[in-house]
């Protein structure tokens, strides 16, 4: 998946000389966890005096370098973090990296040097984990009293990062919540009515792939008689809580009255 972002040319004036640097353009290339990612320089054939530099991150640390001047050409890795995953082209300078993972995300620039003119080209690569599949937990009443219409199900994931949990009904959102960072545990409940034969699907995705699931209510179907404020709401369990405490107030002022008229 590809982004591009077009730049001007900056001339840029040294004691030495002229040198124009050409910034031509921002690819952001989005990829899965274990992918190759090629990083097109876009050159058909360097020369033997073209010099070639890639660096990657803010601190712009090298990478990778062709030196035709010298004869020379290497690989180098930040941090160990593409130690045995690069791969450079030697005809053309562009980057592979192979095996990708979240930790190669970021900044990646190119500088070619070409007589007295410096080519820049940047890119941006985001690498996304594979996608768990949600799970779908239906939890429904043992002895359901006839005030109770509605079954809940709930859709669940672990260890996801830079994704979106959702609920659908046919093709209508539902209800949805964004995950940033890394979360352990990310749940989306839903109500459904007993009598509703409408098609739900909870469904986890991110910029480039998605997981969805379907609830099997023949199956799913989880009896806990003693958790009454989850199968039956929360509202409900509030109001039943509030009449109770009604009922002992005015059991405690009947008495309270009883002992007073004597």
């Amino acid at each position: 998946m590809f982004q591009t972002f077009v730049f001007s040319c900056l001339c840029l004036l040294y004691l030495t000389g002229a040198f124009c640097v050409e910034i031509y353009e921002t690819h952001t290339i989005s990829a899965m966890e274990g992918d190759s990612v090629i990083l097109h320089t876009d050159v058909t054939d360097l020369q033997r005096d073209n010099v070639l530099l890639w660096t990657f991150g803010p601190q712009d640390a090298h990478i990778a370098k062709i030196n035709r001047v010298h004869n020379e050409m290497f690989h180098n890795g930040a941090d160990g973090r593409f130690r045995d995953r690069l791969e450079l082209d030697s005809q053309t300078g562009s980057l592979t990296i192979t095996n990708v993972s979240t930790e190669l995300n970021g900044l990646y620039k190119v500088e070619i040097v070409i007589e007295n003119k410096v080519s820049s080209k940047n890119f941006i690569v985001k690498v996304y984990a594979h996608l768990p599949i949600p799970v779908i937990t239906r939890y429904c009443p043992q002895n359901p009293p006839s005030s109770v219409s509605r079954y809940e199900l709930l859709c669940s994931v672990v260890n996801v990062s830079r994704v979106t949990l959702s609920w659908y009904k046919e093709n209508s959102l539902l209800s949805s919540i964004n995950v940033s960072d890394i979360s352990s545990s990310v749940s989306l409940h839903l109500e459904v009515e007993y009598q509703d034969n409408n098609t739900y699907s909870c469904v986890l995705n991110n910029p480039i792939s998605n997981q969805t699931q379907h609830p099997d209510i023949t199956h799913l179907c989880q009896i806990h008689s003693d958790d009454y404020v989850h199968y039956y709401g929360f509202t409900e369990a509030v109001i039943r809580l509030a009449l109770s405490a009604l009922v002992g107030v005015a059991a405690v002022a009947v008495l309270v009255y009883d002992v007073n008229s004597r």
